[in-house]
C-alpha cells in the first residue's frame, strides 16, 4: 500500500478512535500475573500474594493496566485507521510506556479511550502513537498507556520525523541482574489473558512470519522485567511502581531465559534493559522505570 496524505495525517492527529469497557475480577488479575512468570517461587509468601487472591497483603501487578485496552487491539488489525490504510501485517509494536496513577484494585470496571496523539514520518516507516486513558467507574483516572505502532513501508508522506525516546545506560556493571526462565508454554498461558494472537501458538502462523516456533508476547517479556524490578528496587511491593518505558527489539522463544540488568539512575529512577541469555540478544532496551517512595 501506498503511504497516506500528508493531510490525511495531520487530520487524523488528535482523533478519537475508540473506547471500551473492561471488567476484571481477581482471578483475571492472578491469571495475569501466572502469564508474566509470577511467582518465581511458590513458597515464598512476598511471591505468592500476586497469584493467590487470600493472600493478607494480595497486590494487582501495575502492568496488569497494560490489559485494560485489549478490546481495541482488533482496531489495529482492521487495516483501516482515521483514514490510514494499511496491511495489517506490516503493523509492529515498537514501544509501550504505562503509567499507573494508583494502586489498582482488586477488582474493578474500567473505561478507556484511545486517541492518536502522533503521527511521524520515519522514512522507511510511519510511527502511529496512540494513548490508552483508563478510569474507573467512579471517573478516577487509574493509568495512561502509550503504544508507538510502526508501518513498514508506509513513511515518505512528508511529515515531522520527530525525535527517538533514548535511555543512555550507565558504563558501569548493573546494580543488579535479575534472571528467570520462561516455560516452554508461557506463550500458551498468556494469551488466555486476552491476545489471542495465532503467531504466539500455532507453529504454522508463526511459520508466516518467519520463526520457526511461535514467539513470546512482547507484553509477557514487558510484564517479567516490571516483576524484576519490583522484586530488586521496590522492596517486591508493586505498589511502587509507577511507570516502566521499554523498545521492543528482539523476539522471545517461550522455554528461553530472561536477563533483565537494572542500574538506579536516581532514588526515582531505574534503567534497564532484558536479554535472553541463551542467544544473547537485547529483547528489551531503553527500559526506564519510575519508583515511588
Amino acid at each position: 500500500m501506498s503511504p497516506p496524505s500528508l493531510t490525511t495525517v495531520n487530520q487524523a492527529i488528535g482523533q478519537e478512535i475508540g473506547r471500551t469497557s473492561y471488567t476484571y475480577c481477581e482471578r483475571d488479575a492472578v491469571l495475569y500475573a501466572l502469564g508474566v512468570g509470577a511467582p518465581s517461587d511458590p513458597l515464598d509468601a512476598d511471591e505468592l500474594k500476586f497469584v493467590y487472591e487470600r493472600s493478607n497483603d494480595f497486590q494487582v501487578l501495575p502492568t496488569f493496566a497494560a490489559l485494560f485496552s485489549r478490546d481495541l487491539h482488533s482496531l489495529f488489525l482492521q487495516g483501516e485507521i482515521a483514514g490510514i490504510s494499511y496491511n495489517p501485517m506490516i503493523l509492529v509494536h515498537g514501544e509501550q510506556q504505562l503509567y499507573v496513577m494508583k494502586p489498582l484494585p482488586h477488582a474493578a470496571t474500567v473505561d478507556s479511550i484511545c486517541t492518536i496523539r502522533d503521527i511521524q514520518d520515519k522514512g522507511s516507516g510511519l510511527l502511529l502513537v496512540v494513548e490508552i486513558s483508563s478510569c474507573d467507574q467512579a471517573g478516577d483516572l487509574l493509568a495512561i498507556a502509550r503504544m508507538s505502532l510502526f508501518m513498514r513501508g508506509m513513511g515518505g508522506f512528508g511529515g515531522e520525523r520527530g525525535t527517538s525516546r533514548k535511555v543512555d545506560l550507565p558504563h558501569r556493571t548493573p546494580d543488579s541482574v535479575h534472571e528467570e526462565p520462561t516455560l516452554t508454554k508461557q506463550a500458551l498461558v498468556y494469551r488466555l489473558c486476552g491476545d489471542a494472537n495465532p503467531l504466539h501458538a500455532d507453529p504454522s502462523m508463526a511459520a508466516v512470519g518467519g520463526y520457526d516456533r511461535p514467539i513470546l508476547h512482547g507484553l509477557c517479556t514487558y510484564g517479567f522485567a516490571a516483576r524484576a524490578i519490583i522484586k530488586r528496587f521496590c522492596e517486591n511491593d508493586a505498589h511502587r511502581l509507577h511507570s516502566l518505558d521499554v523498545r521492543f527489539s528482539y523476539h522471545v522463544f517461550p522455554g528461553e531465559t530472561l536477563l533483565t540488568e537494572m542500574w538506579q539512575h536516581s532514588p526515582s529512577e531505574v534503567r534497564f534493559r532484558t536479554q535472553v541469555k541463551e542467544r544473547d540478544a537485547v529483547v528489551l532496551s531503553h527500559g526506564c522505570a519510575r519508583i515511588k517512595d
